[in-house]
């Protein structure tokens, strides 16, 4: 892995939200005692600015908010200050109500307007372009045509942003497969694969190893097909 995504408050389909003192009482302990033994890059996914100040004092490095800077205002003054990293996901809705018969008329199109606007707010607070990822949210208010749809055109997504996709054994691969969560490696490669050949620049994945390990046969490839491999 290059850098460990933590995060205290469940955001998977009908989760209910917890309070600030929940999430911080289960979140800064555990990213000390990550951060004593790895010195990986720390990315915090929370979306209250107060968990997210608490967190770069412990020692995180970057900010991932689901609701892409919308929840709490200070989320991206916090980022503007402090200079971290600053991860924005689409999302419609919140996790408890985001899957309730979602509709959009043209779903990359709005996904990529929306984004757009989110990273525009975090640039007129203060934050740096270059400090900015967004993330596209799959299964994050889409049904499994909109997940579908926008990891075949990631690119046009992102618009020129670098881009997070996150879909490690979302249920989209159980729609298509019929596979239970401990059994969607093979559908999680395939949806990394599928997101590195468009540039995303960041994985977001739990079988690290395996998607190391076809990513790097991917990246051999496409080296080959530029020019024969140094020997």
């Amino acid at each position: 892995a290059d850098l460990l995504d933590v995060g205290a408050e469940s955001s998977r389909p009908a989760a209910d939200p917890v309070d600030a003192a929940r999430e911080q009482e289960r979140l800064l302990p555990a990213l000390a005692a990550i951060r004593e033994v790895c010195d990986l890059p720390l990315t915090v996914d929370t979306r209250r600015a107060d968990t997210a100040r608490r967190a770069l004092d412990a020692g995180a490095d970057g900010l991932n908010d689901i609701t892409g800077g919308r929840n709490d205002p200070g989320m991206l003054t916090l980022a503007a200050d402090t200079g971290c990293g600053l991860v924005l996901m689409h999302m419609r809705g919140t996790p408890r109500t985001m899957q309730i018969d979602p509709r959009y008329d043209d779903v990359v199109a709005e996904v990529a307007d929306e984004l757009a606007a989110y990273a525009e707010a975090a640039e007129a607070a203060g934050v740096q372009r270059a400090r900015i990822a967004v993330d596209p949210g799959i299964g994050f208010g889409k049904t499994l045509d909109h997940n579908l749809a926008l990891l075949a055109n990631l690119s046009e997504v992102a618009r020129g942003r670098p881009l997070l996709v996150g879909a490690s054994r979302k249920s989209f691969i159980e729609h298509l497969t019929g596979a239970p969560t401990p059994e969607r490696l093979g559908g999680s490669l395939a949806a990394a694969a599928a997101a590195f050949a468009q540039g995303a620049a960041v994985l977001r994945v739990h079988d690290v190893r395996e998607t190391a390990q076809c990513l790097a046969v991917l990246s051999a490839l496409e080296d080959h097909r530029r020019g024969p491999l140094l020997r």
